[in-house]
């Protein structure tokens, strides 16, 4: 597996820990209602919209939430105005990192993300200085279950995705299917594999590292590990990314 399809598959199954504690809807309901500020109410004109409509369906959150954080974000529903900001910065081993804010108190985000850096050993870094280490894509899963459901064979799906213009498609995890696309044509490949009756489990944009540093020692993966969760937890930061690696056979006795 590849390195970038090793750190979604990490990043995809920690969300499912996050749904399942309710703490994601929180950032979805943000991510939604500045989509719907910034490009409209209308997610088939509001190519954002759609897609942070689609991650809180995948997270199971109800239409009524999501229609709520729509009214929100185009001025039908009063709400708090949300900005958005980016912070870089290393973590422990000179993990890269790079977060992705929504702040309504720049002041307060930046001085509590640069403490929770410190104390976990890392720093605040100046603007630049880690973006250039990651490349955004379009990234798009599919559930293997609803794939068979709807009888279409994996061929297909593969024929299909790359017709539309996926740069990759990940096949190795047993639940769902990674779909890599430029991120201009995100929203093209999803429409494309709509109309070819292939329902899309998440579409998002990431950032993927162009190289990793490898975790080889479980300390140091726990005290990443850690750290991420602890970022993640911020109510602020809507995405974080790292440009680590861990092993299978680590990352299997970590999940134990």
């Amino acid at each position: 597996m590849s390195g970038h399809s090793k750190w979604a598959t990490i990043k995809r199954k920690k969300g499912k820990t996050d749904a399942e504690r309710g703490r994601i809807f929180t950032k979805l309901i943000k991510d939604i209602t500045l989509a719907a500020r910034d490009g409209g109410g209308d997610a088939n004109g509001n190519p954002r919209l759609r897609t942070a409509v689609l991650a809180a369906k995948g997270a199971n959150m109800p239409a009524a939430n999501i229609d709520r954080a729509i009214k929100k974000g185009t001025g039908d529903l009063p709400g708090q105005r949300y900005e958005e900001h980016t912070y870089e910065g290393y973590g422990p081993n000179g993990v890269a990192i790079f977060l992705e804010v929504m702040t309504d108190n720049k002041n307060r985000t930046t001085s509590e993300l640069r403490h929770i850096l410190s104390k976990a050993g890392g720093s605040m870094g100046e603007g630049g200085c880690v973006a250039w280490m990651f490349d955004q894509k379009g990234y798009i899963t599919i559930d293997r279950t609803v794939l068979t459901a709807d009888k279409l064979p994996e061929d297909k799906l593969l024929e299909t995705a790359l017709e539309l213009g996926a740069d990759d498609v990940n096949t190795e995890d047993p639940e769902t299917y990674e779909i890599y696309t430029l991120a201009t044509e995100l929203n093209l490949v999803l429409k494309g594999l709509e109309a070819a009756g292939i329902t899309s489990q998440s579409a998002e944009l990431i950032r993927e590292p162009t190289n990793t540093i490898q975790l080889e020692e479980q300390k140091d993966a726990e005290q990443i590990l850690k750290l991420m969760e602890t970022l993640e937890d911020h109510d602020d930061v809507q995405k974080v990314w790292m440009n680590f690696d861990i092993p299978a056979e680590l990352m299997e006795k970590l999940d134990r």
